[in-house]
């Protein structure tokens, strides 16, 4: 690990970097003047298309060279050029007229950033970069989880299960079917996520074009504005708004990833608890240790790390969902600190998603517990034989079963036969009785 590595303030920087480096391209200040200088090019081309001025053939080929080839040297030179400017969108702007010189596109250089209050970059490229991190590396990554959480409650679907409500033993349930809960519940979330539309906001200094309308005041610029967010950026463009965008879907789009990661937090503690309970053994790799004084310790530290990664990104999401949509009057500074975090509570995020990969990969069912758990417990069948003798109208079957099971010892097979032997039924109906069991009595669930 190399020295910056570990001298970080933040294990998202440290520790946890060599897992977490990819997120650097959307959330770093390195890729926040990626993404600036992504808008301003894609504005100054919108506007020559538009017949606003001439770009020399040379001046469009440099600027496109800029954008595809933008990397830490370009961004150093910007960082420079607010040393002087004291302003970091202000020298985005001058670095491109630096290079539209540089082609003899000089004559054009007072179109960079025509119009424009800083947050008309800020607020199309940040939610441009949200947009691409949660299309090319949140969804994939969540998506493959799910995918893996089905394929292992496929394989486990046939396995019968003692199901605990309240921690107590209840009606069996089978394995695959519990997983398939978890599966089905981010499926929804992340339906609903999809529903929340990516907006910037983009209208001049306090939203409604004033310094585009005076210059040009029979042009549509609102028109043109919608033209060029949906077409040239693939962003919603807010209507009404003020210096800033309102933030509301990304608000929106922080509490849906709270639901899902909460949903995950579930999964990982009931994971945990069936390895507690000795369902699941783990898959250990040579050399590793579970525990720096007890040998023979697996501990299931990957649901574990993945539910404290999972609980600080929910607390840091669920700030900036309430911090955001609030900004006085036309617009307040609180919001630019806190969006230059966002990149955290998404990294802790992943690094969640990876942590349970990994321990679902460690998994190794542990059938003969599971089956002794099952004939541990045959008190669990009483509400099948009570429902069958409903059926039957015979007096009294839930007061009967509750005499005979609440409270008491363990109630075996043998217990629960005799209990059957005793009742005043059909041979024919004290066989269909004796045919439960606990490992069959597990209903029934829908095909996946």
């Amino acid at each position: 690990m190399q020295l910056s590595s570990l001298t970080a303030l933040s294990p998202i920087d440290g520790r946890y970097r060599g897992q977490v480096q990819q997120l650097a391209d959307y959330f770093s200040e390195y890729a926040l003047m990626k993404y600036r200088v992504r808008v301003e090019i894609a504005y100054l081309l919108f506007l020559a298309e538009k017949r606003f001025f001439k770009l020399p053939a040379a001046a469009v080929r440099q600027l496109r060279a800029v954008e595809s080839n933008f990397g830490p040297e370009e961004a150093a030179r910007i960082k420079a050029i607010e040393a002087t400017t004291n302003h970091d969108v202000k020298a985005v702007e001058y670095f491109l007229k630096e290079e539209l010189e540089k082609a003899g596109g000089a004559a054009a250089r007072e179109w960079v950033h025509f119009g424009l209050t800083s947050q008309d970059i800020n607020n199309t490229a940040i939610p441009l970069s949200w947009k691409e991190a949660v299309e090319f590396e949140y969804l994939p990554a969540l998506l493959n989880l799910n995918t893996e959480l089905r394929l292992l409650a496929t394989e486990w679907k046939a396995v019968p299960m003692l199901a605990r409500t309240h921690g107590q033993p209840a009606s069996p349930t089978r394995l695959g079917k519990e997983l398939m809960v978890f599966v089905e519940r981010i499926h929804n979330a992340v339906e609903l996520l999809l529903q929340i539309p990516f907006t910037g906001k983009f209208g001049g200094a306090t939203g409604n074009f004033n310094a585009h309308q005076v210059a040009y005041p029979k042009k549509d610029w609102m028109a043109l504005a919608d033209e060029f967010v949906e077409g040239s950026l693939g962003l919603q463009r807010q209507q009404f708004t003020t210096q800033i965008e309102h933030y509301d879907n990304l608000a929106a789009q922080f509490d849906a990833m709270r639901r899902i990661n909460t949903i995950l937090l579930d999964l990982c503690r009931d994971i945990w608890s069936y390895i507690a309970s000795d369902y699941f053994k783990q898959r250990t790799k040579k050399g590793e240790v579970g525990s720096s004084a007890m040998p023979h310790k697996v501990n299931p530290i990957d649901f574990e790390n993945a539910e404290g990664n999972l609980g600080i990104a929910n607390a840091l999401l669920e700030h900036l969902s309430a911090k955001l949509p609030i900004s006085r009057l036309q617009r307040d500074l609180t919001d630019s600190t806190v969006l230059r975090n966002l990149g955290v509570p998404f990294a802790h995020t992943m690094l969640a998603f990876r942590s349970i990969e990994k321990g679902l990969a460690k998994l190794v069912l542990n059938g003969e517990k599971i089956r002794q758990d099952l004939d541990d417990n045959w008190a669990v069948v009483a509400e099948a034989v009570q429902t069958v003798l409903r059926r039957e109208s015979y007096p009294n079957p839930y007061e009967a079963l509750k005499e005979l099971t609440r409270g008491k010892g363990r109630i075996t097979k043998e217990t629960m036969h005799r209990f059957i032997d005793g009742l005043q039924v059909s041979a024919t109906l004290k066989k269909e009785l004796k045919k439960i069991t606990p490992e069959s009595y597990t209903g029934v669930n829908p095909e996946w």
